[in-house]
């Protein structure tokens, strides 16, 4: 998992008076059952060339097809980030060759582009911020060449070919890495929750190009643009973003040309290095795509995914704050997988107080999780066997200590009551005041230099002497209670 969601980065960048002008060129691949325009699957890490067809493969006489998933994910997308919708949608072909795009052309969208204008609203360390969008698009993936494998050719696996994208296209809002690494995380964490994407950047599913470039503070006019592609993590991004601006500003102040080129990536080196110099303009040739025919969508149709939408991130975070009264930064940690909140929702509709069940979540549970490198939706107990857990402690049942002991066997055995084992295990809370007493008097009994301490001011030793009273118990001693009856004594 990616890092925390806004993290410190290059303050400002309005390095020797100049600012930096950035737009991100985001493609989220879709997790459809079928291709974009062909009717095979898609799972990453399968054998080279075992998922491919002939459309896909690009073979003569070979027919695409739409697929209405990609079309249902671009629309609810679009609605979700306040875009417009295109009722009446054509395919285009961009026309240019690459081995592992074996048609010779893309299927894309060129002059009707499915979702238009919207907006992702992002929290950076200055405050929050809108980042307008230009457009978001529906296109087909291409194959991978592998450089790395042979050291005399380069190798071809067509199993990405042909894989359903959406190309979210930013304004040029940006301004420093910081942005564009909450602006990624919005999007990724929306794709989720609308289940649309799994977002992993590790695996390809969301991608990035950057086209920045620099100029000085209050000037309208842009400079000469710099694009950097194929960024596969948040850190790269961020990182070559702030290479990137630094790296324009010392070409300008030293009389130098910034050329509007390609560049990529070192991470190892930290630095981007040029993959080629750009024309003033790319002749794809696009035009019209004659196998596929336009897609017209209702009005009605929209409407009814608009009404289907999930309730989103941001709306879920105030609904926590609001109604829950939750802080806010328990209900952005809550909301931030879509799993967790799903979960957390469940617990408090089972009958636990919000804040309780909150604390467990990020607390107890996420360490569990944590170390078996697991995600909440793996997780064996149930969000009724929680709410039933906490309530045996809002009861005084059972210790906090002692639940946590039950936690553990219920995640063993997941069919368990919590009651029944807190009762098996001898956990359920003591709070006869004669059986407490008698364990108090022993423990106070071995540990006579103690009780003299305490007497004599270190009234922080109470701690000692409880932690001896739970061990003794199992657990099980009421800490209310037993905290009465070891002051009682000390105190006397």
């Amino acid at each position: 998992m990616e890092g925390p969601r806004v993290p410190r980065t290059f303050v400002g960048m309005t390095h020797k008076g100049y600012e930096a002008v950035i737009g991100l060129e985001v493609h989220v691949q879709l997790s459809t059952k079928s291709k974009a325009y062909a009717g095979e699957g898609y799972d990453y890490g399968g054998a080279p060339n075992t998922q491919v067809s002939p459309v896909s493969l690009g073979l003569p006489g070979a027919l695409p097809r739409a697929n209405w998933g990609v079309v249902t994910a671009a629309t609810r997308l679009g609605l979700a980030l306040g875009c417009t919708i295109r009722e009446y949608n054509e395919y285009a072909r961009k026309n240019y060759f690459y081995p592992d795009l074996t048609k010779g052309y893309q299927i894309t969208q060129h002059e009707t582009p499915i979702c238009n204008g919207g907006a992702v609203a992002i929290e950076t360390l200055a405050g929050p911020k809108s980042i307008g969008l230009t457009r978001i698009h529906m296109e087909e993936d291409t194959g991978k060449s592998i450089h790395d494998l042979d050291p005399f050719h380069s190798l071809l696996d067509f199993n990405r070919a042909g894989v359903p994208l959406l190309e979210i296209v930013s304004e040029p809002d940006l301004r420093n890495g910081e942005e564009a690494y909450a602006y990624l995380s919005e999007i990724r964490q929306l794709v989720r929750y609308l289940d649309i994407s799994d977002g992993n950047m590790e695996e390809g599913s969301l991608r990035c190009d950057v086209n920045i470039s620099v100029r000085p503070v209050g000037r309208a006019q842009f400079g000469t643009k710099v694009e950097v592609k194929n960024l596969n993590s948040f850190r790269h991004v961020q990182k070559a973003i702030d290479f990137e601006f630094q790296r324009q500003v010392a070409a300008v102040e030293a009389g130098e040309t910034i050329y509007q080129e390609t560049r990529t990536f070192d991470s190892g080196k930290g630095i981007t290095t040029v993959l080629r110099i750009k024309e003033d303009a790319n002749d794809y040739r696009y035009f019209t795509e004659p196998d596929l025919a336009p897609v017209r969508l209702t009005p009605e149709w929209i409407a009814l995914q608009r009404a289907s939408l999930p309730e989103l991130p941001r709306a879920r975070q105030a609904r926590y704050q609001r109604e829950l009264r939750l802080s806010e930064y328990d209900a952005q940690l809550l909301t931030d997988d879509k799993a967790t909140a799903t979960y957390f929702d469940a617990v408090v509709a089972a009958g636990s107080p919000a804040k309780t069940a909150a604390n467990w979540i990020s607390g107890p549970i996420a360490g569990w999780l944590n170390e078996r490198a697991m995600g909440i939706e793996r997780l064996p107990v149930q969000a009724a066997q929680l709410a039933a857990l906490i309530g045996l402690i809002e009861s005084r049942t059972v210790s906090h200590s002692a639940a946590q002991q039950i936690f553990g066997h219920l995640a063993d055995l997941p069919d368990s009551d919590p009651k029944s084992l807190a009762q098996e295990l001898g956990l359920v809370q003591q709070s006869d005041v004669s059986a407490l007493q008698g364990i108090v008097d022993a423990v106070l009994a071995d540990w006579p230099e103690k009780v003299a301490e305490y007497r004599s001011g270190k009234k922080g030793l109470i701690g000692l002497f409880m932690g001896e009273v739970m061990k003794r118990s199992r657990g099980a001693a009421d800490p209310k209670v037993t905290t009465e009856l070891l002051k009682n004594q000390l105190d006397q």
